[in-house]
């Protein structure tokens, strides 16, 4: 099967995050016949191919997003044009599946490729998009790991740095009265607490991170007052601050809770910020087999789980293409997945050799 048809299966089988079912079956199916033994976890498939000292792990996603409104082609159904497949998924992240597909198909083609160096564990999962049982709930299933690729659209630049996601649910709190009497009552506005604060963390900087730049604070929600007539004695608002490596969830969390009037109360805090430090022979493989230096990645990904794996992020297509209408991948992108993927391999047990 051909990278273009390879693709144009996968994108037409329909994988919204929580009902990849049917993709995973597809993929076992097709692994299976080309000699690998497939283990599987709900939605998530997973197999290995060579043998030696390290293990690595090469690994994306199954799983879209919904198909949002705008799309003037039908996002089910796949469509070339122009050297490019239209279709819900092409970009983010079936490409990197195909081609992580195609670079696993050569190595149990020729075993001998890896010269008794290591082991690849490709595993690809489920609900990613949705932060679910996917990569998280697999990895001790998986055994011990030495290094990891994450596949993801980013133009085949080795990501190397990735933001994390840190959500805080904050209450301001006043007091109650008739807004007649509010002068003279003992009243305390909630909402105009809550925005004293929220003008404050308008003004909050972080120190900026050599790839990823300034973590900024953004409200994204706000709730408060019962009654038009009424002082709001409750305003809660939410906060998502998108991390770089070196900020810490907890330390960050407390000091807003030192600075803001409102009760700061973490949300969400499991998404962390990631990095690899260009030393290790994942990254130096990945920028050999790129020929660009490493980048810094703003989107989450299942990276997040990885722990201090040494991790690269890096796959065709476009970051700035996903979750939109009328995504894309084109054949020339998929074809240089394929061929990057396989020399990506090839470099870290390379590297790993050469200590």
């Amino acid at each position: 099967m051909t990278p273009a048809a390879l693709l144009e299966a996968l994108v037409a089988t329909p994988s919204v995050s929580g009902q990849e079912g049917r993709i995973a079956d597809q993929v076992s199916t097709w692994v299976e016949g080309w000699g690998a033994r497939v283990q599987r976890q709900g939605q998530n498939l997973w197999f290995s191919v060579g043998s030696g000292p390290r293990r690595l792990l090469v690994n994306s996603h199954l799983d879209t997003v919904p198909p949002c409104a705008g799309w003037t082609l039908e996002p089910q159904v796949p469509v070339w044009r122009e050297g490019r497949l239209y279709g819900l998924g092409s970009n983010d992240a079936k490409g990197c599946v195909t081609a992580m597909l195609l670079a696993a198909r050569a190595l149990l083609e020729n075993p001998r490729a890896l010269e008794g160096r290591g082991e690849v564990v490709f595993a690809f999962t489920a609900e990613e998009e949705t932060g679910g049982a996917g990569l998280g709930t697999v990895l001790s299933a998986l055994g011990p790991l030495d290094a990891a690729v994450v596949g993801e659209p980013t133009g085949l630049k080795p990501c190397t740095a990735q933001r994390g996601m840190l959500l805080l649910r904050c209450v301001a709190h006043g007091h109650s009265a008739h807004v007649a009497h509010a002068q003279a009552a003992d009243a305390k506005n909630a909402i105009h607490l809550a925005a004293q604060d929220i003008s404050t963390l308008a003004e909050l900087r972080f120190p900026p991170h050599p790839l990823l730049g300034e973590a900024r604070a953004q409200v994204t929600q706000i709730q408060g007052g019962l009654a038009r007539n009424q002082v709001p004695d409750r305003c809660e608002f939410f906060v998502d601050i998108r991390t770089t490596p070196g900020m810490e969830h907890q330390a960050v969390a407390t000091h807003l809770g030192g600075v803001l009037r409102s009760e700061v109360v973490v949300h969400s805090a499991r998404y962390l910020p990631k990095a690899t430090p260009s030393s290790e022979p994942i990254v130096r493989a990945a920028v050999a087999a790129s020929s660009s230096g490493p980048v810094g990645s703003s989107t989450a990904s299942d990276w997040a789980f990885l722990g201090n794996l040494p991790t690269v992020k890096v796959g065709p297509g476009d970051t700035l293409r996903s979750h939109k209408p009328d995504e894309y991948l084109a054949l020339v992108e998929l074809e240089a997945g394929v061929a990057f993927y396989q020399q990506l391999i090839r470099g870290y047990f390379q590297e790993v050799a050469r200590g």
